[in-house]
């Protein structure tokens, strides 16, 4: 397990270990959520990353009411 400290400027540091094995890069934006643990980052994804989540989901309108139909 590894250990950091807080700053008086209230930073952390992350370990190097664990920003390598989480793949995680200088300036890399997070969510930061108190949780009944303890502090959670949640790593912020661009909008681009979500390119292509919706692949093979149903784009039939068979059970969406026609444009005629709305009032």
């Amino acid at each position: 397990m590894e250990t950091t400290a807080l700053s008086t400027k209230y930073q952390l540091v992350l370990p190097k270990a664990i920003c390598e094995s989480l793949n995680l890069k200088p300036g890399q934006r997070f969510m930061v959520r108190a949780s009944e643990h303890g502090i959670e980052l949640l790593p912020c994804e661009p909008v681009s990353a979500l390119r292509g989540f919706l692949d093979g989901a149903d784009t039939s309108l068979d059970d969406i009411r026609t444009r005629d139909d709305r009032v």
